[in-house]
């Protein structure tokens, strides 16, 4: 049996070149400044919709200071926060909104540990820090350093971004298949890409131009293909 062609096709690694920033340029400068070590600042907070990229430019801003032999953690939503470790530079923590009672202690006690040692803290949330429902302490640790709204793009903006992802594959693509991708389901950009990567791996597999017809088949493959296209999740 045929494996599914979205399945063997992951998102890109998170990194900052495979970023499209939008009206998002001013963060990604101040996270790349601080990933790099020649930014004053050292603590950011980040906070948007869901699909906005936040998750993004943690883990892109983490892998960038690794490149660079610089010991960071990203912590994913859910995961456990590592133990204080003197060698530790960058912790991101991402969805601080979600942490329990016993995290959000582990979390302002690392805070504190990295800004002992001029580390860097980055945390994302859904919501700037004074909304958010965490300790009165960490809401202060969180509320000190800089803070952006991480804004979703929109339509036009993710066009863009797809042609963009489109040319550096090689590939054209046509206005349809965009217009077809947008109103299929209300995706954020990520997935959006996976599913052109997975295309144009369905187009090479079955010798076959990339097309909307080609497109709906490969949908209807995964058993996304079904039903109103403008339905969203």
């Amino acid at each position: 049996m045929r494996q599914l062609a979205l399945g063997l096709t992951p998102p890109p690694v998170p990194a900052f070149d495979n970023y499209f920033p939008g009206r998002n340029s001013e963060v990604v400068s101040a996270l790349r400044s601080l990933a790099s070590g020649s930014f004053a600042e050292h603590f950011l907070y980040l906070w948007g919709e869901q699909g906005c990229g936040r998750s993004h430019l943690l883990q892109a801003a983490v892998a960038a200071a690794s490149s660079q032999g610089i010991i960071a953690r990203y912590i994913a939503p859910g995961g456990k926060l590592p133990a204080a470790d003197a060698g530790l530079r960058m912790l991101a923590v991402d969805d601080v909104d979600k942490l329990d009672a016993q995290a959000q202690i582990a979390f302002f006690g690392l805070y504190n540990l990295l800004r002992e040692c001029q580390g860097v803290v980055l945390a994302a949330g859904n919501a700037a820090p004074a909304r958010l429902a965490l300790r009165p302490d960490l809401l202060t640790r969180l509320g000190w350093g800089l803070v952006f709204q991480v804004h979703a793009l929109s339509d036009d903006e993710k066009r863009i971004a797809l042609k963009r992802h489109a040319a550096e594959r090689a590939f054209d693509l046509r206005d349809e298949i965009v217009e077809y991708l947008l109103r299929h389901k209300n995706r954020d950009l990520r997935s959006l890409m996976a599913v052109l990567s997975a295309l144009d791996r369905f187009s090479l597999e079955n010798k076959r131009p990339i097309t909307l017809p080609l497109l709906r088949e490969l949908l209807q493959s995964e058993g996304e293909g079904n039903g109103d296209p403008r339905s969203g999740d």
